[in-house]
């Protein structure tokens, strides 16, 4: 069985910092791309960053020098360190594993950026 769990969420002001995880089981984690993903209310759920079971990493441009993926693959965990965070950054935040067919999701963290 298949679970990501996501943690790190929470309630954050303007330029502050928070760090995501998400702790994979059941799947070969080296051998997937993992990713962060995010939906805001009314909005369609966006990539946020992704990276490869290669360590190739991609950002939305509206997080780049922002945000910073990793992995650790002894740990079987990914990271989303969250710089200079802004209100816009604000939603609900998902953990990807992809690989070639198949695809799971976390259930999501809620990040709140407010004054």
């Amino acid at each position: 069985q298949v679970q990501l769990v996501e943690s790190g969420g929470g309630l954050v002001q303007p330029g502050g910092s928070l760090r995501l995880s998400c702790a994979a089981s059941g799947i070969t984690f080296n051998t997937y791309a993992m990713g962060w993903y995010r939906q805001a209310p009314g909005k369609e759920r966006e990539l946020v960053a992704v990276i490869t079971s290669g360590d190739t990493t991609n950002y939305a441009d509206s997080v780049k020098g922002r945000f910073s993926i990793s992995r650790d693959n002894a740990k079987n965990t990914v990271y989303l360190q969250m710089n200079d965070l802004k209100p816009e950054d604000t939603a609900v935040y998902y953990c990807n594993a992809n690989r070639r067919t198949w695809a799971y999701w976390g259930q999501g963290t809620q990040v709140t950026v407010s004054s």
